[in-house]
């Protein structure tokens, strides 16, 4: 790696640092919504993180809406704002595919994007994986949209 793409490669740090930063202090979709289809708890017993995850899907089975409320540390609130601004507007089978790649990018160490999943500003959370604590942390909300999706009733886990 030269100067050049160092440097770049820590201005990109810095960018996500500020793109988890901005999501956790303005979460996007926060707040219950009241007309979902699909609902999910999810708890994180390692730091504390709660959350509710509502999605609302429509007559094709596209997520129409998706809203979360809960409390957490930065990470799970931004991955949860994140993933609410991503699943909006997908099929089912694109954000559950989402959740695959998601979870599999953040606990695999060798994991590989399709070149047919777009994680657009998912990629934020991948300076998590050096943290394997913060991980369950980023990946709470991922679980919820699966248990949501499969009308689980009890809280998704990261355990």
């Amino acid at each position: 790696m030269n100067v050049a793409e160092i440097k770049n490669n820590d201005e990109l740090k810095d960018l996500y640092r500020e793109l988890i930063l901005d999501h956790s202090r303005n979460p996007r979709h926060f707040g219950k919504l009241g007309d979902a289809t699909h609902v999910a708890d999810g708890i994180n017993p390692l730091c504390g993180d709660k959350l509710r995850l509502y999605l609302r899907l429509d007559g094709d089975d596209t997520v129409a809406d998706a809203a979360f409320e809960g409390t957490g540390c930065a990470i799970s609130v931004a991955s949860a704002s994140l993933l609410t601004e991503m699943v909006v507007g997908k099929s089912r089978s694109d954000a559950l595919l989402l959740f695959q790649t998601i979870t599999n990018r953040l606990t695999e160490s060798t994991a590989r994007v399709s070149a047919a999943v777009d994680i657009g500003k998912i990629r934020a959370l991948d300076g998590v994986r050096e943290f394997p604590a913060r991980v369950k942390c980023a990946t709470l909300a991922w679980h919820a949209l699966n248990s949501a999706f499969k009308n689980h009733t009890s809280p998704a886990s990261t355990e």
